[in-house]
């Protein structure tokens, strides 16, 4: 909780730069229909003149209504143009809004698409290190304060201090300068005082959000791994945990909400002056003959259109400043460079026949732990490498190197000759098919799934892929078949039928290089040896290279490397391997042992 509450308290109530840039960054996406954004200042300007023109003529009407030697026809000359410019204002406003509404909603559109294109551009890293919930709080966030931002900043701040100095000139011109000095008092008074204090009770604010994103993000957590807390019988261990966040968040709202009552009573009592200071001037020229009661009918009611909206007005601030801080992470996401990109020079993937070469590859996810030292291999073309070894070995690293979802340390990687650091990442994971040891799925239907190894693929395509994997017999017994909806991650498939789905995908991409990560792992024996064939037929002719616990599934390979520590300590063909005896044959029998005494007896 001290960390938490330090990480808030040291928050500075100015706005930073971070937050100008945050909206900046907005004005691109505005600019491109700059036509319709003139169209609605113009409307809106229309709507301010009349607006500000409606107190002047309700003082004629009161005026001459209150000489009866008026003629009638006058006053309900002035009475029909004071309707019609209430009328004009309304329908001024509601124009500009629909006009601006295209605006408004492809500026969010073209934001939040930036920002999800730009969330998939970034590295495996940052998304292993961020939390989904929290994430998905922080760009729900910012898509709502930037409706807010655009619309309130353009159509309510500007426009309103606009009529407010519109209204002061008008009082100025007509009366004692005091009625446009103390209009003016009140305004710089009122924005001074709101400015202080919506900046003195940010911080109530930004803890607010942190702790609401917290809570969000450790309930997302707890839901995907249901079947983790079930396992452990957790449920009130996680409630608990959920609940103390929810009580940090609630204490963050109450200190929040508390400070905005503390501004809206300061913001009233200096609305409340100005009014009775201009009201008891008015009262004074009526008493001396200086003005009329028609001025002071107009006074009144420049009275009511200006501090009405200027209380407005320090909502709209309080919630632009509230708008800047949950779009400042929002953009910091844009700003982020991705921690794998293309070379300035990048070039698409040229496959040729699809041999791929490892020299010298060191790696670390953390620099202060190498996980490879200096790997060298070569999966000539068409054929077929294996890799075995001990759980964190660096078996899967290879995987994630070949597929750059990391750079090297040191060495290259070169796919037919060419270094994959020097051609565009989009052409090098075409080339690629995968089959990982977990296989996650949308939370969508069968068909979605499998279809999604190649989305342009024809309905037949994609069932003589469900058939290559042997799925089409479990699909028919399925009451919906292939509109079957799998669940969130898939959960409501086995582990061998999500295998199964990444094997037709890869089928149904068709890559000239493969990449089986522990493909048959969740599978039975005899449904992984009807896999298995599958999968031989799928290899032919193409570069593959699998990742493999159990033994049995690439005796077949051209060759086998065995990988401990990040170090290739044995490599060669699966005869040689057992008669070197060496590590190798020490796995092989290991596992012929288990396998034996895993058959029941007779």
């Amino acid at each position: 909780m001290t960390e938490h509450r330090n990480r808030t308290e040291n928050i500075s109530p100015k706005i930073t730069a971070s937050q100008w840039r945050a909206a900046w960054s907005l004005f691109p996406y505005v600019w491109q229909y700059k036509g319709r954004l003139f169209a609605a200042f113009g409307l809106l300007l229309s709507a301010k003149l009349a607006n500000v023109s409606v107190p002047l003529v309700l003082k004629e009407i009161v005026d001459h209504l209150q000489n009866p030697g008026t003629a009638l026809l006058l006053p309900l000359a002035f009475i029909v143009l004071y309707g019609t410019l209430r009328f004009g204002n309304t329908a001024f406003t509601e124009l500009r809004d629909a006009l601006f509404a295209r605006v408004l909603q492809r500026a969010m559109r073209g934001v939040i698409f930036d920002v999800f294109r730009h969330l998939h551009a970034q590295s495996l890293r940052f998304h292993l290190e961020r939390r989904t919930g929290g994430l998905a709080v922080e760009i729900e966030r910012g898509a709502r304060s930037i409706r807010f931002l655009i619309n309130f900043s353009l159509f309510n701040i500007a426009p309103t201090l606009l009529e407010i100095l519109m209204v002061a000139g008008i009082l100025f011109a007509k009366y004692s300068p005091w009625f446009g000095a103390i209009t003016l008092m009140t305004l710089v008074v009122y924005i001074f005082f709101t400015v202080l204090v919506t900046n003195w009770r940010l911080q109530h604010r930004r803890a607010m959000n942190q702790t609401d994103a917290d809570a969000n993000a450790h309930a997302v957590d707890s839901l995907l791994n249901y079947e983790t807390v079930k396992y452990f019988n957790n449920e009130a261990f996680e409630a608990e945990r959920l609940n103390r966040d929810l009580k940090r968040a609630e204490n963050a709202a109450v200190q929040s909400e508390i400070s905005l009552a503390w501004l809206n009573a300061g913001q009233a009592s200096i609305i409340a002056c100005g009014v009775t200071a201009m009201m008891a001037l008015a009262a004074q020229g009526v008493s001396d003959k200086t003005m009329t009661i028609g001025d002071l009918v107009l006074v009144n009611a420049y009275l009511i259109q200006l501090f009405i909206p200027l209380n407005f007005l320090g909502t709209v601030y309080r919630e632009i400043r509230n708008a800047l801080t949950d779009m400042e992470k929002l953009f910091g996401l844009l700003r982020r460079p991705p921690e794998i990109q293309d070379a300035p020079d990048a070039k698409p993937l040229q496959v040729g026949h699809g041999e791929v070469r490892f020299e010298n590859v060191h790696f670390a996810y953390d620099e202060r732990r190498e996980i490879l030292h200096g790997i060298d291999f070569v999966i000539p073309a068409g054929k077929k490498l294996a890799v075995v070894g001990s759980s964190g070995a660096g078996k899967s690293t290879l995987s994630r190197l070949l597929f750059r979802f990391y750079d090297v340390s040191g060495g290259r990687i070169l796919l037919d000759g060419q270094d994959i650091r020097q051609v565009s990442q989009s052409s090098l994971r075409a080339a690629i098919g995968m089959v990982p040891q977990d296989t996650v799925l949308f939370n969508d239907t069968l068909y979605y799934n499998l279809a999604y190894g190649r989305p342009e693929a024809s309905r037949d395509e994609v069932l003589e892929a469900a058939r290559a994997a042997h799925l089409d017999r479990f699909i028919a017994q399925l009451p919906d078949g292939y509109d079957t909806l799998v669940g969130e991650r898939g959960l409501k498939l086995s582990g061998g039928e999500k295998q199964r789905v990444a094997i037709a995908r890869a089928i149904l991409k068709n890559p000239p290089i493969l990449v089986f990560d522990e493909a048959t792992s969740s599978l039975d024996s005899a449904t992984e040896k009807a896999i298995q064939a599958e999968l031989a037929r799928i290899s032919e002719n193409r570069t593959t290279l699998v990742i493999a616990h159990r033994l049995s599934t690439i005796v077949d390979a051209n060759e086998i490397l065995v990988l401990e520590a990040g170090r290739i300590v044995e490599r060669g063909q699966h005869a040689q391997l057992l008669a070197a005896n060496g590590r190798y044959a020490e796995m092989w029998r290991l596992q012929q042992k288990a396998g034996h005494e895993a058959v029941p007896a007779c």
